[in-house]
């Protein structure tokens, strides 16, 4: 469940404050918290841009990661610089859960060295110094927006520096075309089940969709240790058919919570 806001969100202001670099502002998607200050803005420049879907890493010169979601369109970006009294991670849980609460859906979501090398995020996907760091502090999270506004991503990165100045990045990709089917990854799918202790799925209500039914279920079993609820209009076939992909069936029973799809609870 989501109460981490509770305390965080009521933190925020929608002040510009004197140190904010000329002519910047926060972008309206995203609340700032309370005392940050921005050191970076970019207003919106079209563009074709890429945003990977896994780690990243340097090879004979060559950015490599495992996916990516590139498109042509119009990117805005800012960055804050957050007060000693709030780290990094505040910043990005309390961005995602507002974001979340918008119906925004997680497509990737990295923390720490899972994500590769923080130098290659701050200089070659961000291209902004000020976002390089340990690589143990960093978060990198792309969400796409929820329909009619479907065609928008936001990328969230988070850095805590050697100097202990902590920076939040917020870019949103405003694309010229429609994205498409865009689907998340199942380590992402993992992440957030222990991060916020459920997965909804409000689309996924008539019978198992073979696509989703092998992402949540390589998701599932990327911890073995984890037991969950499963609930929903459907929710009897979903378990059925996780129990097919080799979720073991000790690891799930039926749930109550009411919900228009697939909803998935993690038992603490």
């Amino acid at each position: 469940m989501r109460s981490f806001n509770v305390l965080v969100l009521c933190c925020f202001s929608p002040l510009l404050f004197a140190a904010d670099v000329p002519g910047s502002q926060d972008l309206p998607i995203v609340p700032r918290m309370a005392d940050a200050q921005i050191v970076d803005y970019r207003p919106g420049v079209e563009l074709e841009r890429i945003y990977p879907l896994g780690s990243i890493r340097k090879i004979s010169g060559q950015l490599r990661f495992d996916g990516q979601v590139g498109a042509r369109g119009t990117a805005t970006s800012v960055t804050y610089e957050l007060p000693p009294e709030h780290s990094s991670t505040d910043a990005f849980t309390a961005a995602r859960e507002a974001l979340q609460e918008q119906g925004a859906g997680l497509l990737f979501w990295c923390q720490a060295r899972d994500c590769g090398e923080s130098s290659l995020w701050a200089n070659e996907v961000f291209g902004n110094a000020k976002l390089y760091g340990a690589d143990d502090q960093q978060a990198y999270l792309l969400l796409r927006l929820a329909a009619p506004r479907d065609n928008t991503l936001v990328a969230l990165y988070s850095i805590t520096r050697g100097n202990r100045k902590a920076y939040l990045h917020v870019e949103q990709f405003d694309a010229a075309a429609p994205l498409g089917d865009l689907l998340p990854t199942s380590a992402t799918l993992l992440r957030e089940l222990k991060s916020t202790g459920e997965l909804d799925f409000p689309t996924l209500s008539a019978d198992p969709d073979a696509t989703w039914l092998r992402l949540i279920s390589r998701g599932l079993n990327l911890d073995t240790t984890l037991r969950v609820s499963v609930s929903g209009p459907n929710a009897e076939a979903w378990r059925q058919a996780l129990i097919g992909q080799g979720v073991r069936a000790a690891r799930m029973e039926a749930g109550s919570a009411k919900s228009p799809g697939l909803h998935i609870e993690l038992l603490r």
